[in-house]
């Protein structure tokens, strides 16, 4: 769908808001949300997450808007660099985009993003929010991480290929209707003229 850098910036930008907002969600209630609550007695995740002075980041506590926003640069960061580029080029490693229905293109997009971004920002999240006070072992670590690639991988593929994806792309054609229109228009120019 995105034609240029600028569009691709605006659509990874746009996924990554909705993302980004859906992962701490999910991270927070139901990965750690009951651990929350009983280590600190409390009913609710935010009222344990308050009762604990944040959530623990590298073993320092931060606000959940804080952990929104770095969450946000790591992920618009690693999904323009890395992301983007390698899904677009795994898709057309099995599917030609000239030949192939969009839909079905679009959604080979889809899974091999989520291949790539589920591991790293799960790997990304394992390092952030590792328990440093116990002190660091690399296996810990390794451990932790393969256990948020298992909760993360399911919620990541649905919540994309169902949700996000289809949002976002009806956002995009929205926000970018004129450009969309105008490359229509080129499109068949083009083909007529051959």
């Amino acid at each position: 769908m995105p034609k240029n850098q600028f569009q691709r910036m605006v659509f990874a930008f746009i996924t990554v808001v909705i993302t980004v907002h859906a992962y701490v969600f999910y991270s927070l209630y139901v990965i750690h949300g009951r651990m929350f609550t009983e280590l600190t007695g409390e009913a609710g995740v935010i009222a344990a997450i308050n009762k604990m002075g944040g959530v623990p980041v590298f073993g320092t506590p931060l606000p959940i808007w804080a952990i929104i926003l770095i969450e946000f640069v790591l992920a618009y960061t690693l999904e323009v660099l890395i992301g983007s580029p390698l899904s677009f080029r795994f898709a057309c490693k099995n599917f030609d985009p000239r030949t192939t229905h969009p839909v079905l293109f679009e959604t080979a997009i889809i899974c091999a993003t989520v291949g790539i971004m589920c591991p790293a920002m799960s790997f990304i999240a394992a390092f952030l929010y590792y328990n440093y006070q116990a002190g660091f072992h690399m296996w810990t670590l390794l451990a932790d991480w393969l256990r948020l690639v298992c909760f993360n991988f399911p919620f990541a593929f649905f919540t994309q290929l169902f949700f996000i994806q289809p949002f976002v792309r009806t956002v995009f054609k929205t926000v970018f209707a004129k450009d969309i229109r105008a490359g229509t228009v080129e499109t068949e120019e083009q083909t007529a003229a051959v």
